[in-house]
């Protein structure tokens, strides 16, 4: 009996729908901000369950008044390309104040408006992605100017599980990489949120005055498909989760500019190759490189992910108007996926079939800062170059000090 009483509770919690940061306040009729001004981090992708806005929620209560909107990179609709200035504008009457452009944290002038800040922010997962450093800049000028933080907590969707990667040494600290966590990091905002605060990170080891507004009916173990949420476009080029996930696996790669990862076709981040690119010879170092990958007709799989054998003809970006030969990247949603040690492993792969890609007459030192930055060390692109052994050793430091202290800020 017992046995049973189990499965059915396991069977009503796969079932569940998940009610996230949004729609828990919205059923507590706005109870914690009542009377108050309220300044709204988010942009297009924060909505409830149901698809509504954020904004347009806020905006039809009655509870407390909507003052003004700030706004992270790529802008309120996700529009603006990565790394470009986010103008200022105005939405249905409400300031919008760009958090990316002259200014990445809130002036004191703008929180002078606000007697609270709400954060309402689909994040991806991945530590280079700038939401969570500007999460992180607006809890340290709260904390600054007396101002509560309320984080709507939202899903991780690569999954809660799923942690890989190493972490920031302090000289490679940047906006790309501002908190010291796994590149893949498995968390929640809100869980990071709690993090920066517990672990003092803030300017001065200041204090945010936080709460987080929890999810219902969220697991760890929830992939995203399993939240049977709409998937709103986070920036131009991760339209889909699939182009999230073909970001956490060729994001590093792309920072180098040595090969096409897709951008410019209607895959993003779903392609790897260039004209002439030798599949075969990439596939036969690649099975020697991961244990877990194994071959397969038209390509690789591995947990998580197939690399399928293909050819691109990108519309913009590099190789415009070239076809490319090279690998389709096709997911299967899985809490096995190893997305930075596959981006590690594609890397030592190409640097054996392809060194030509990483002459240093063909890379920019830009590129490289960028490499370093977005990894946050030199220890990979130093062993890389020399054809070292200890590549996966150096993209795994910390990791062990890092869940240990994620233990502590779990919340689901």
């Amino acid at each position: 009996m017992k046995l049973i009483l189990v499965f059915l509770l396991f069977l009503i919690d796969l079932n569940a729908s998940t009610q996230l940061g949004i729609d828990v306040l919205e059923n507590s009729n706005f109870r914690i901000l009542k009377d108050k001004k309220v300044g709204l981090l988010t942009n297009h992708s924060g909505r409830n369950s149901k698809g509504i806005s954020t904004v347009e929620i806020f905006k039809k209560q009655t509870a407390c008044k909507l003052s003004v909107i700030f706004v992270p990179e790529h802008g309120y609709y996700t529009s603006v390309p990565a790394g470009k200035h986010v103008e200022n504008e105005t939405l249905q009457g409400i300031p919008v104040l760009s958090l990316y452009g002259k200014n990445r944290r809130p002036s004191k002038e703008f929180l002078d408006q606000c007697d609270v800040v709400v954060i309402d922010l689909q994040d991806v997962g991945v530590r280079s992605y700038t939401f969570i450093s500007t999460i992180f800049e607006v809890m340290d000028a709260c904390a600054e100017f007396g101002r509560p933080v309320v984080v709507l907590d939202r899903p991780n969707p690569i999954s809660g599980v799923i942690v890989d990667g190493n972490l920031v040494e302090e000289e490679f600290t940047s906006f790309v990489s501002r908190l010291p966590v796994s590149y893949i990091h498995g968390c929640t905002v809100g869980e990071l949120a709690e993090m920066i605060n517990g672990e003092k990170w803030l300017s001065n080891g200041r204090d945010c005055m936080l709460e987080v507004i929890k999810m219902k009916g969220w697991s760890r173990w929830n992939i995203w498909e399993d939240t049977d949420l709409n998937w709103i476009p986070t920036s131009p080029h991760v339209p889909t989760v699939d182009a999230l996930r073909g970001m956490a696996v060729l994001g590093i790669t792309g920072e180098l500019g040595i090969i096409s990862i897709g951008i410019g076709t209607t895959s993003p981040f779903q392609y790897l190759g260039k004209p002439g690119f030798d599949t075969e010879k990439f596939t036969s170092e690649f099975l020697k490189i991961n244990p877990s990958a194994r071959k397969i007709n038209d390509g690789i799989i591995l947990p998580g992910m197939k690399l399928i054998k293909a050819r691109y003809r990108p519309f913009y970006g590099m190789h415009k108007g070239k076809d490319c030969d090279g690998f389709l990247l096709k997911f299967t949603p899985s809490n096995e996926f190893q997305p930075y040690t596959y981006a590690i492993d594609i890397l030592r792969t190409l640097m054996i079939t392809n060194p030509s890609l990483f002459s240093i007459d063909g890379l920019n030192e830009r590129s490289i800062n960028m490499f370093n930055k977005v990894t946050g060390t030199d220890l990979i692109w130093k062993e890389l170059n020399k054809k070292g052994n200890r590549i996966q050793e150096f993209s795994q430091m910390g990791l062990i000090d890092y869940l240990n202290i994620r233990k502590k800020y779990l919340l689901y």
